[in-house]
């Protein structure tokens, strides 16, 4: 099954609102959010790294906002933005800060802290959702790889 050796334990991923006090307990802490937390300092937000090329698009934010009983279907729509090209080097470097065997907390700016972004992409890390296709590390070096050959082959 794709991704299935990619599982991380659930001790270690955690999600957690970005404008919550960081502690010591969160280990790497990234955001995963496309825009910079409202009213929050960089020195507050204490982030490690910040993968924004991970966050859905703003139309599929938007949509959701405006449909918050559509959980399912937000997920749905958001694993599969996830197998395109522009998330895969945010994906590999997620599972890389994933499998370094240290606590990594995802951080957020939704209110909603049940239904958001960063559930979702701890539920793709846990192996609980199928990753779409392309989006493990594999099948993200692989669309590097044809990337470098077809820049290659163009000079």
């Amino acid at each position: 099954m794709p991704g299935a050796g990619n599982r991380v334990t659930t001790k270690r991923v955690a999600v957690k609102r970005v404008y919550e006090a960081p502690a010591r307990g969160d280990g790497t802490r990234v955001l995963v959010d496309r825009l910079w937390p409202r009213g929050l300092s960089k020195e507050r937000a204490a982030v490690d790294q910040w993968l924004r090329d991970l966050a859905p698009s703003d139309a599929l934010r938007k949509w959701f906002h405006a449909r918050p009983d559509a959980w399912s279907l937000f997920r749905k729509r958001y694993l599969k933005e996830l197998g395109r090209p522009e998330c895969a080097a945010g994906l590999d470097e997620l599972y890389r800060l994933a499998n370094r065997g240290k606590k990594l907390t995802l951080l957020f700016a939704s209110r909603n802290e049940e239904y958001n972004n960063a559930v979702v992409l701890k539920d793709l890390l846990e192996g609980m959702r199928k990753p779409p296709t392309g989006s493990g590390p594999g099948g993200v070096r692989a669309v590097r790889d044809r990337e470098v050959r077809r820049m290659k082959g163009g000079t």
